[in-house]
């Protein structure tokens, strides 16, 4: 990314030298180069700082005292979170045409502008657009690099777009490319057809330790009876992450009374639960959540392929705007990239003893629309609304906003 952005800041520089009255008379290349990729474009660096959250409440915990007795009076320290103050970066080069009811939002572009050109199968002009940028962010103490990579050409029988985004600190990250036909019916109304190539790294549907945990095997009495029993008992997750039980009998000092179960030591020998439930309720949750990150991490990211249809309709005569668009991703996937058998296609398919051998591929649908009306009922009233709505795998997104305004003159 950081090479490709090199690049293109270097054609700029390029383009840009080429702008002189000899450079202009000796080649076309670099002035029609000019016009399309770099004219209206704006290369810009800006950022933010603000103060990072604060703690509602201030926490404690105590340590034991200097005499070394669990009895002495203890050491009372603070622990609240105290985050550094957020901060972003960032850097980059965009030119994205806006719809003539779209207002410039801030006076200058900082690279957290989002428009219809992302979103729309159409565009407000004709040819090139893009944005190529990059960031740095500090939230809360982490660290996290970001990026949106968009290139959109629209003519009037094609849509053509290529789109990769990284947002780390929501874990969202993917990349598509799509090719459509457009056909235009009328001046306002348009439809689009073609195929879209979606990347994601999370492995929707597939829960590595709830497969584990299924696995069966089954056992031959020899005299024709079989006896089905899990493979892998849940506590034997703890064994692999080095923690050991030792079976305890313990007496009432009172009463007499005994009781057994099961003492639980982490890898250092500290007891961490004094009985099986107290451990499945405390420690066996995390093993669950680690040993699932562990074997997503194993993954490779999942490509597939998918045909695409859309529509957009756009209507503004000054004091009354309506668009309207939509997108819809047929229910015929097909991974071309990734382990299929733990794709989305399997995501209800897994039971006792692993993949159900006779589950067919699940296919599914993803689909966004959108629609934004204004409308100037006179010189001091108006009233506005908009929306937008996608499913994509399990995420379901949709924002609105609407509103009346009246103007005193």
């Amino acid at each position: 990314m950081k090479n490709l952005l090199i690049t293109l800041f270097t054609l700029l520089t390029v383009v840009v030298n080429s702008q002189t009255p000899e450079a202009l008379g000796k080649t076309s290349f670099f002035k029609d180069l000019y016009e399309d990729f770099v004219k209206y474009g704006t290369v810009y660096w800006a950022g933010d700082v603000n103060n990072s959250i604060e703690a509602r409440e201030q926490t404690f915990f105590v340590r034991t005292g200097e005499g070394g007795s669990l009895y002495d009076v203890p050491i009372v320290v603070d622990n609240t979170p105290d985050y550094a103050f957020d901060y972003r970066l960032g850097f980059g080069i965009r030119k994205l045409a806006r719809f003539s009811y779209e207002r410039k939002p801030k006076n200058f572009y900082d690279g957290t502008e989002e428009q219809l050109a992302f979103r729309a199968p159409t565009s407000a002009l004709t040819g090139l657009e893009y944005q190529v940028h990059f960031e740095k962010e500090r939230w809360r103490g982490e660290l996290f690099q970001n990026h949106n990579i968009f290139f959109k050409h629209t003519g009037k029988y094609h849509i053509a777009k290529i789109e990769s985004r990284e947002v780390a600190k929501i874990n969202l990250k993917y990349q598509s490319a799509e090719l459509r036909a457009r056909l235009p019916i009328g001046d306002k109304f348009s439809i689009s057809a073609g195929a879209i190539y979606r990347t994601h790294d999370r492995p929707y549907g597939y829960n590595p330790i709830e497969i584990w945990l299924n696995e069966t095997q089954t056992f031959d009495d020899g005299n024709g009876n079989t006896f089905e029993f899990p493979l892998n008992t849940w506590y034997t997750l703890g064994f692999e992450y080095g923690y050991t039980d030792h079976y305890t009998t313990y007496t009432d000092a009172n009463t007499g009374e005994q009781t057994t179960d099961w003492i639980w030591k982490n890898e250092n020998g500290e007891i961490v639960a004094y009985t099986d439930l107290e451990f499945r309720e405390n420690v066996f949750t995390q093993l669950m959540n680690r040993y699932n990150g562990e074997q997503w991490d194993l993954l490779d990211a999942f490509g597939e392929i998918a045909p695409i249809v859309g529509a957009d309709y756009y209507h503004n005569k000054g004091k009354f705007w309506l668009h309207a668009y939509a997108n819809y991703i047929l229910p015929n996937h097909k991974y071309i990239q990734g382990d299929t058998e733990v794709s989305y296609l399997n995501r209800n398919n897994w039971g006792l003893g692993g993949l159900r051998q006779d589950a067919e591929p699940e296919q599914w649908e993803d689909y966004s629309a959108g629609l934004s009306i204004g409308w100037k009922l006179n010189k001091n009233l108006g009233i506005f609304a908009e929306g937008e709505y996608s499913k994509m795998w399990d995420s379901e997104l949709f924002q609105t906003t609407f509103g009346v305004n009246f103007t005193f003159k």
